[in-house]
């Protein structure tokens, strides 16, 4: 009898554990290298894990838009997305455009992120920020806000996985 619950519990183990997805939470993520962050988050992707932008998402870091399904991003009230060009070092140490790589980056951004792009004159060496309400129509909200709020009279924010777990748990439901 030992050896059956024994053997009821390691399947119900196993099956749970591909049930079972992370959330990852993006915040103060200033971009970098774009074959680094297309890598990181092609893995992301295959990995079925729910993302949470709660901060700055810039440059590079945007990527994780095209990348991830629409349905696995959600936004938090403090989240803010950082758009420019693309850019290399020139022969004089300076900053370049690299028209290329900006076309590249702008065709993976979904089509309502890249007519936001366009109506403000396109990626160009200037940063955009799209944040708050804009931001939040284009995507869900993550459920971190009103945690956040409710706890503000103990003026002690929960740690950090904590509201990771508890985001977590209202995404799966």
């Amino acid at each position: 009898m030992k050896f059956l619950t024994g053997l009821v519990a390691a399947v119900l183990l196993i099956a749970g554990m591909g049930a079972s997805h992370a959330v990852v939470r993006i915040a103060d993520d200033r971009g970098g290298r774009i074959g680094t962050y297309v890598d990181k988050y092609q893995d992301l992707r295959q990995s079925g894990d729910t993302v949470i932008i709660d901060g700055l998402c810039a440059s590079a870091c945007t990527i994780v838009l095209g990348a991830i399904p629409h349905d696995r991003i959600c936004v938090t009230s403090s989240a803010t997305l950082g758009f420019h060009a693309a850019w290399d070092f020139g022969s004089n140490g300076r900053a370049v455009t690299n028209t290329e790589a900006t076309q590249m980056l702008y065709a993976m951004y979904p089509s309502q992120v890249k007519r936001w792009i366009s109506q403000r004159g396109g990626l160009t060496p200037h940063m955009l920020f799209l944040k708050g309400k804009q931001l939040q129509a284009m995507y869900k909200p993550c459920y971190l806000d009103a945690q956040a709020s409710a706890n503000k009279p103990s003026r002690r924010p929960l740690p950090q996985t904590d509201q990771i777990e508890s985001a977590r748990g209202q995404l799966l439901r």
